[in-house]
Formats: C-alpha cells, sequence, structure tokens
C-alpha cells in the first residue's frame, strides 16, 4: 500500500517511546491523524505499534519503527455482532506484554478508549497509562447519544490524559458531558514538507486540457460532508466560466453526487477519481478546495490544501474558523449557502492569478500554526508527562 513518506528528521530531547496507537482504519479523517502521527514519531525514532482490525490506509509498513497487530475478531452464533471492543482490548494487553509498551494512545472515544480502560486493568499492577483524542463525532454523534453517553462520559474520565482537535470540540465535550477533568486542545497537523504546491502535470492534462480551473473536494463522502452541494456550488461556478470540478473519495453519498452531475449536464466537467493514494499531488493540482460540509470538527482537507497553496471556501461551522480565516486564505459561508459559496469561488478563479497569492498566504498560515514540526513535540510531552505521571501514582 502506499503512503505519504515522514521526513526523516530525529528528535534529539525526549526519550524514545513504545507507543500503540489504535484508530479507525479508514478514510476518515480521525485514521489519517492518527496514522500521520504514528509516522512522524516513528521518523523521530520511536517505536510505534498501530493495532487494529485493518492497517490505516496510510500506513506504510516500509518505513522504519512502525508494526501493526490485527485484531482478529472470532464470529459466534451467540452472538448477534463481533465482540470487537473485548477482542481489541485483548490485543491491546497482548501487545503491551510483548513489547513492552509505554503507554497507548486512542484515537476516537467509542469503542477504542474503553477497549483501552480494560486493557489497563487487565495489565494491573503493571502501568499501561492510555490517552484518548477526540476527533468530532464521537462526541457530537456517538457521544451525545443518551445511549453511549455515559460509557463515553466515563472512557473520558478515565483516560490518563485527554485530547481534542481543536477548540470548538473541547467546549462541546465539555457542554455535552459536564466533564470536570482537563483537556489539552492539540489540532490536527500537517506535514508541509510533503504537503506543497506541486501540480500533478498528467492529472491536469486529463482533467483539465484547455487549461480551466480545477476545484476539488476530498472526503468520505458522508452526508454530513454535503457532497451534493459541491455539486451545486461547481454549476453556479461553471454557468459563468470554464472549469472542472475533480471529486476525490468514496461514500454513501457519491451516487447522489454523481447523479445530480449528470442531471445538470456536467458529466464531462465532474470527474470522480475515487479512493487515491498519495493526496498530496492531487491536491496540488487544484485552483480552489471546496469544504461545504454540514460540520467539522476540524477541517483537515482544508488545512492539506491550504499547505498546497490553495485557497478554500468552506462553511463556517465547527472548528473550521480556526484552520481557515476568512478572506486570508479562502472564504467562509453557511452550510448549505451554495450561492454565497459560488460567488466568492467566481472572485477567487476570475483573479488574475486565480488566487495564488491567497493560497500563498493560507500555505504560510498553515506552516505557521499546524506544522507537524511545530504539533508533533506536543504529543511527545504529553506522552512524557502522562508517563511520568503515572509511574508517580501510588
Amino acid at each position: 500500500m502506499q503512503s505519504n513518506q515522514v521526513s526523516p528528521v530525529v528528535v534529539a530531547g525526549p526519550r524514545t517511546m513504545r507507543i500503540g496507537i489504535t484508530c479507525y482504519p479508514t478514510y476518515g479523517g480521525s485514521g489519517v491523524v492518527a496514522t500521520e502521527l504514528g509516522q512522524e514519531l516513528a521518523a523521530r525514532g520511536h517505536e510505534i505499534h498501530f493495532i487494529s482490525y485493518a492497517p490505516p490506509v496510510r500506513m506504510n509498513l516500509a518505513e522504519p519503527n512502525v508494526y501493526f497487530h490485527e485484531v482478529e475478531v472470532t464470529t459466534y452464533p451467540l452472538f448477534d455482532h463481533p465482540p470487537y471492543a473485548l477482542a481489541l482490548a485483548t490485543r491491546m494487553l497482548e501487545t503491551f506484554e510483548l513489547q513492552s509498551l509505554d503507554l497507548l494512545h486512542v484515537h476516537y472515544a467509542i469503542p477504542h478508549s474503553v477497549s483501552a480502560f480494560l486493557a489497563r486493568s487487565m495489565a494491573a499492577p503493571r502501568r499501561l497509562p492510555f490517552i484518548t483524542t477526540l476527533h468530532g463525532t464521537d462526541i457530537t454523534l456517538v457521544g451525545s447519544n443518551r445511549e453511549y453517553l455515559p460509557i463515553t462520559r466515563f472512557s473520558i474520565e478515565q483516560s490518563d490524559g485527554v485530547t481534542a482537535i481543536s477548540r470548538y470540540l473541547h467546549r462541546k465535550t465539555i457542554e455535552e458531558f459536564d466533564i470536570r477533568r482537563s483537556i489539552e486542545v492539540i489540532p490536527n497537523f500537517v506535514n508541509c514538507e510533503i504537503y506543497r504546491s506541486a501540480v500533478d502535470t498528467a492529472l491536469r492534462e486529463q482533467i483539465a486540457p484547455g487549461g480551466e480551473p480545477i476545484l476539488m473536494h476530498l472526503s468520505n463522502f458522508r452526508p454530513v460532508k454535503r457532497v451534493t452541494d459541491a455539486v451545486e456550488i461547481f454549476a453556479l461556478v461553471r454557468a459563468r466560466m470554464p472549469a472542472k470540478l475533480v471529486m476525490i473519495g468514496d461514500g454513501p453519498d457519491r451516487s447522489a453526487a454523481e447523479y445530480l452531475a449528470s442531471k445538470k449536464g456536467l458529466q464531462r466537467d465532474v470527474h470522480f477519481l475515487g479512493k487515491q493514494d498519495s493526496i498530496h499531488e492531487k491536491l496540488g493540482s487544484a485552483d480552489l478546495f471546496l469544504l461545504p460540509s454540514q460540520l467539522e470538527s476540524f477541517g483537515l482537507a482544508a488545512l492539506e490544501a491550504m499547505a498546497c497553496e490553495v485557497p478554500v471556501v468552506a462553511t463556517n461551522a465547527g472548528g473550521v474558523p480556526e484552520v481557515v480565516e476568512n478572506g486570508v486564505d479562502g472564504y467562509l459561508v453557511e452550510p448549505g449557502d451554495v450561492e454565497g459559496a459560488a460567488r466568492h469561488a467566481i472572485e477567487i478563479l476570475s483573479r488574475a492569478d486565480r488566487g495564488r497569492a491567497m493560497g500563498q498566504r493560507a500555505r504560510a498560515n498553515a506552516e505557521r500554526k499546524f506544522s507537524a514540526g511545530r504539533i508533533i513535540p506536543i504529543y511527545e510531552n504529553l506522552y512524557q508527562r502522562v508517563i511520568s505521571e503515572t509511574s508517580a501514582a501510588p
């Protein structure tokens, strides 16, 4: 499986740690962040052990210090659904014992932090601390469902450390769960050595042979992403100028977006590429990135586009305003405002430089606030603090 290469920067200072990471191994933002975090840590000399039911999509086992431990779930007629949380807890414990892990870092509260709590309990009296990173829908959707609220609150409060990816999500967690413990905000990050302005010439020649501007969208095509709004926005842009739309990803709303593009007679101008590796190469070929989501706890795809010097038109929802500064990196509109998004898109693409100056400002802000070189040491310090505090506890 092809994966983005992590720049080989070796950390000087923090001691080498053995860290177990669990995430959903799919194309969602939480899995991408967890995988990129693990590989960045491995490049800095730490030993990283991914524990999940499948290899994460961006994981590269060819990288030194990166290992994968598969969680095998046994089916049994008594169970309507395989008991993944229990199998995961057992695999976490086994990996801790065999690999001498220093701590577990789980991404998504449900069920990963519950499994980590079970693994820590089974390991006692040996020390196995775990950190939970909250990514969004584990709080805004799953956790706020009354059936899951008590166990989500319990798993957060039992974690040895808790982080949230945005100030918005931190605030939402406190409100929804009445959490009394401290939660540290550590934003998502981007490796600016990988994500940079680099045009995929073959892609541009194939998609826009006439030099038309390319609008791009990247997501898992879930309903919250409002992918049909991306098509609606593009239709308004296309009515004013020649342009192309590239849709990267896959999911339940892809067919609706394809149908809408066909209904509007845009089949030749809208290209669905499905799931792709080397996303940084594709993003660098865009002139404008669209993120019309109903809600984003952070907006990782927008940040990756910004690092590639691509201005963004996104929704003023959730944590996106913490990433995209309206009028600087791009523009923000309210969810569902396709007309407003189209006006901003046309204004940017009608400029003499097609928004290149705005894209350069976006790149500068991505480097200044969200670069891997700035964020990864924050995680390292958190790990060391949790390990020290756990070791010192009676």
